[in-house]
């Protein structure tokens, strides 16, 4: 009998370009393997790429975030004479501003999804006790063994389960584990942006009719200039957020990755129902947790994973 060893193959072409030479097995031919034993070891720790392109990404987020907070409330809402309308939307504002940080941050230092490095090895491959004919792909840049679903990318140097694709804006891909927390980002990001758009308007229109010098601490100029930045901001964000949002719902209904769609991959899983997969995402249970990012999905672990062989 040969060696397991002699089971592992190197993937350097893409899934969906199967042709002559490569031989996948039948679906009743793969070998489930247990969730737990393709976990990365940096699932529990600190997650954080270093990439100076993603962090400059990311640290604009923020200040862009920080500006908009700055015009809503010193330029609209705390100069305003209705009390009320300053507390309804401040209190809706920074809530939707809090939820959206705190999302980016989850997207941002959540493992998405990678693989253990360099774990195909001989013993490890041996532990997976392959049968007669049966194979395993290992990623010839990681050294790892590469599941079903999962692609490499090459800003993270890992191989990420389920890859959407690599977003600079959150400095980090978008996989398996942090999906949701990035869906809810583009969510309350879109939010925000809609809500800021609704008070400028408001603004400009409650200060034509009355006295500029009265509409805000600052002069009639800056004040301009302020709103209009910000409306060409919150107009700018809503438009890529909500494309965004929208094509990671659809990627979620139909449980079809970006790259896979993008590479038109043969689909070797099984297909479920849009609820199905919505709750793969955001939880099992629907609940006010699916809109929390603070709320961590269990992604179905009773769910076993399949390498491809």
């Amino acid at each position: 009998m040969k060696s397991p060893v002699h089971r592992c193959r190197d993937v350097e072409h893409s899934r969906g370009q199967s042709g002559a030479g490569t031989n996948y097995l039948q679906a009743d031919q793969r070998i489930p393997i247990s969730k737990d034993v393709i976990t990365s070891s940096s699932a529990s720790a600190m997650w954080f790429i270093k990439d100076a392109c993603g962090i400059m990404c990311a640290v604009i987020t923020w200040l862009l975030v920080f500006y908009a907070e700055f015009v809503v409330l010193f330029v609209m809402l705390l100069p305003s004479k209705n009390l009320t309308y300053s507390i309804v939307n401040g209190t809706l504002f920074n809530t939707l501003t809090f939820l959206a940080l705190a999302s980016h941050l989850r997207a941002m230092c959540t493992d998405p999804g990678a693989v253990p490095k360099g774990n195909a090895t001989k013993e490890y491959i041996e532990s997976l006790q392959l049968k007669p004919g049966q194979v395993v792909y290992k990623c010839p840049k990681c050294c790892s063994i590469k599941p079903d679903r999962a692609h490499h990318c090459s800003v993270c140097k890992r191989c990420i389960r389920k890859m959407d694709h690599h977003c600079p804006w959150v400095n980090n891909c978008v996989g398996e584990n942090n999906q949701k927390y990035f869906v809810l980002f583009t969510m309350y990001i879109a939010l925000i942006s809609l809500h800021v758009l609704f008070m400028v308007v408001f603004h400009f229109l409650n200060c034509f009719e009355d006295d500029w010098t009265k509409c805000s601490s600052f002069s009639p100029p800056a004040t301009v200039i302020l709103l209009i930045l910000l409306c060409f901001e919150g107009l700018l964000f809503l438009i890529f957020t909500s494309v965004m949002f929208g094509t990671q719902v659809h990627s979620i209904c139909t449980d079809e990755t970006g790259i896979e769609q993008l590479k038109k991959e043969e689909r070797r899983w099984a297909k479920k129902t849009k609820w199905m997969n919505m709750r793969a995402v955001f939880g099992h249970h629907f609940s006010i947790l699916w809109f929390s990012p603070f709320s961590t999905p269990d992604h179905g672990k009773a769910e076993t994973y399949q390498y491809v062989v």
